[in-house]
């Protein structure tokens, strides 16, 4: 939460950045915002001016010329909207950056635009209203239905009143409101308005109807997921005269990246006992004495450092860390959810140097033990010299509608420098102050290590990713492969197909915000969470109702061991109960990068039993120093037929499960069997997913929980007798 002292912060920040301005970008707004502070730039007094006892002065702005103004008013009567070559012309013949020119004419669009806004936003205050009005109604008809046979309290099902149609339409009302509520805060400089009443169930989740009122001594077995409190869906672009200090803040953080990412001791102190780097808070704090204000109360900093080399063009690497949705999929593993707020600036035309967006994400760790990490950031891009860029983030926290936050991101990001044959060296930087209490207490060395959300994992996915690239590229098959791949488009589908496995598999398995785990104790494992979800009209999932189960443990045997272990044919029918102890045999196998373990595989159970005599599986396996997974989904042997001869895998159903293997924290360099959390022993999740019923608005049974319990406890009692057993003989 941000303490008073905060803003006074903020101006600091202002000053530091203020030399660097000048050079890069001139910030001056429009002539509205000159009788307003905040978005010229200000010019501090010097310190043998300021009284350490009294509140600094006000200080001076640099303002536009009347001959500038009155030349830009002339040219937007003429055309509002100039283009990028237009705006460079004229803030060449003013003496202006493109940028500043950009501004203006955002800020004088605002002004006319406001002027026809006042009539719409009364109307759309009066629809709020209603909106409001009418939910509340719908909700007193739920709770006071009666039957129409005795006159008594209605049972759900006896109700007049369709229950999936009014949470459809409860959800399409809560979105109206949102909407209707960011435009008039717009426009009325107003905050948001929150309906915590319009949340189902008064909170993120509503329980389940299992007729029935406890299990195994717990009360409440599961729960549906959603309208789940939702951060990222709620939270608006910044205004108008946000933008002038969110570039502030973006430049001054960019030049803390580049020293954060080039210096050595004493700002990174290598450690004696692993060789990794650690930042000296106090250094860090006399190196950048403003940057974004003094750490929250509660939180604490986690800092770190990493290189490698990577095989991708600079310029692609950009691209990815510049787009949403590439950015999502390649980081598939730690971003759970990513959005682009709003784009602020492009950048060059043809690249992204000068590029600034404004974006919120969810980071995770593959366990419902792990809580996410939301922020509200912005990025920028910039170009430094010939064949170096740096990406740069740093959190909005004092933008964001609420202002407490639990975690804060810090300049972090990444500098890309070009090496020959399309090679590139990364040095990342991650730099976060967070509330770590919830964490569950056999992930605390992990995340304590770095290994979690530090800048290791980050480029270890990355350069894993980079390699799964080059092989989507290929065009080559194997022999072996040549009677199942008929085509280098057949590879290519299957890859496809894969990496949406992937991606749906690590979307599912974390503790997002979009989720709500319900714990279901005394299962015989270790505690079991599920929840469901309905999939209608999605052509990649099939269609009904699926409930997903996780649990997380920890293994006394080392990461590598249990990943060899999962991913291998042979061991197979050891641990998966759907194999029925068939003989799995691999079809196909594309290799995903140097790694034996990184690779794509199309497996057939030969089962006696006849109805499984033809079942196929796709499974992908990956590993890098950090993290391991085995993700697998049963596959219809016709739709698969049709994705290995070329064609579009997007509609073959999928509903993956797998395990995701992490270390327990620091590797044990003196080897031997762990006996305790910490050293050197896995942390594993097992997840299934299971389509209860075809009709997505049927009710979870008491029968479809036992099963995905049995399932779960007889999975992980194979895995622990198999790999612990094995390894102590």
């Amino acid at each position: 939460m941000f303490q008073p002292n905060m803003f006074d912060s903020h101006h600091h920040l202002l000053d530091m950045a203020h030399k660097t301005l000048e050079n890069e970008m001139d910030l001056i707004g429009d002539d509205e915002y000159e009788s307003k502070s905040g978005t010229d730039i200000m010019e501090a007094p010097s310190g043998d001016d300021q009284d350490p006892n009294q509140r600094p002065k006000k200080k001076r702005y640099h303002r536009h010329t009347q001959h500038q103004i009155q030349e830009m008013e002339s040219f937007f009567n003429e055309c509002p909207h100039p283009d990028d070559k237009q705006r460079k012309e004229l803030g060449r013949r003013l003496g202006l950056e493109p940028l500043q020119v950009k501004f203006w004419f955002q800020n004088k669009r605002t002004q006319m635009k406001a002027q026809h806004e006042r009539h719409e936003n009364t109307q759309l205050r009066n629809e709020n209203d209603k909106l409001r009005e009418d939910n509340i109604r719908y909700k007193e008809a739920l709770t006071n239905a009666t039957c129409p046979s005795c006159g008594g309290p209605a049972a759900i099902g006896e109700m007049s009143f369709d229950e999936q149609h009014l949470r459809i339409e409860n959800a399409r009302l809560r979105e109206e409101i949102d909407r209707i509520s960011g435009i008039a805060s717009k426009y009325a400089g107003k905050p948001m308005l929150s309906y915590p009443h319009l949340s189902p169930g008064g909170g993120a989740s509503r329980s389940l109807d299992l007729g029935v009122g406890s299990f195994g001594g717990q009360v409440g077995i599961g729960r549906e997921v959603f309208g789940a409190a939702d951060l990222l869906r709620s939270v608006s672009g910044p205004t108008e005269a946000d933008k002038p200090v969110i570039i502030e803040l973006a430049v001054a953080a960019m030049e803390e990246l580049i020293r954060m990412a080039q210096a050595g001791e004493p700002l990174w102190i290598p450690s004696i006992s692993n060789g990794a780097e650690i930042l000296s808070e106090e250094e860090y704090g006399t190196t950048f004495p403003r940057g974004i204000g003094p750490k929250p109360l509660g939180l604490i900093s986690e800092a770190s450092r990493e290189s490698a080399v990577v095989i991708m063009n600079h310029i692609n690497l950009v691209e990815i860390l510049m787009d949403v949705n590439q950015w999502s999929s390649v980081f598939a593993s730690i971003v759970s959810r990513a959005v682009t707020v709003e784009v602020l600036s492009t950048g060059v035309a043809g690249n992204h140097n000068g590029a600034l967006q404004v974006m919120t994400a969810e980071f995770q760790v593959p366990s419902p033990l792990v809580p996410t990490r939301e922020n509200y950031f912005v990025r920028y891009c910039k170009q430094h010299t010939d064949g170096t860029w740096a990406v740069v983030d740093v959190s909005l926290d004092n933008l964001m509608p609420t202002s407490i936050s639990r975690c804060r991101r810090r300049p972090s990001g990444c500098l890309i420098q070009e090496l020959p044959n399309g090679y590139s060296k990364v040095t990342w930087v991650e730099h976060v102050e967070i509330d770590d209490r919830a964490v569950h207490s056999i992930y605390k060395p992990l995340v304590n290590s770095g290994l979690a959300f530090g800048a290791k994992r980050w480029v270890a996915t990355l350069d894993r990713q980079c390699e799964r690239l080059a092989s989507v590229m290929a065009n080559n098959i194997s022999a072996g492969d040549a009677g199942v791949i008929s085509s280098p488009e057949g590879r290519k589908s299957m890859l496809k197909l894969a990496e949406r496995m992937v991606m749906s598999f690590c979307s599912g398995v974390g503790a997002s915000t979009a989720h709500t785990w319900t714990t279901l104790s005394g299962s015989g494992a270790d505690d079991v969470r599920v929840m469901t979800r309905k999939s209608m009209d999605d052509p990649g999932r099939p269609p009904g109702f699926v409930l997903s189960a996780a649990t997380s443990f920890w293994l006394p045997v080392s990461p590598k061991r249990v990943f060899d272990f999962l991913r291998d044919e042979n061991s197979r029918s050891q641990w998966d109960i759907l194999s029925n102890g068939g003989l799995v045999q691999e079809m196909a196998h594309i290799a995903n990068g140097r790694d034996p373990g990184n690779s794509v595989s199309l497996l057939r159970v030969n089962s006696a039993n006849s109805s499984q005599s033809n079942m196929l599986i796709l499974q992908e396996s990956s590993t890098d120093a950090t993290g391991s997974y085995v993700m697998y989904a049963p596959v219809d042997i016709r739709a698969m037929n049709v994705v290995l001869s070329g064609g579009d895998p997007d509609y073959l159903a999928l509903l993956p499960s797998g395990f995701a293997i992490l270390p327990d924290g620091p590797s044990n360099e003196a080897g031997g069997v762990p006996e305790v959390v910490g050293s050197g022993g896995s942390l594993l999740t097992v997840a299934f997913q299971i389509l209860v019923d075809s009709v997505p608005t049927a009710k979870l049974s008491l029968a479809s929980v036992t099963t995905v319990n049995s399932l779960i406890k007889c999975t992980v009692e194979r895995i622990k007798g198999a790999v612990i057993c094995d390894t102590v003989v």
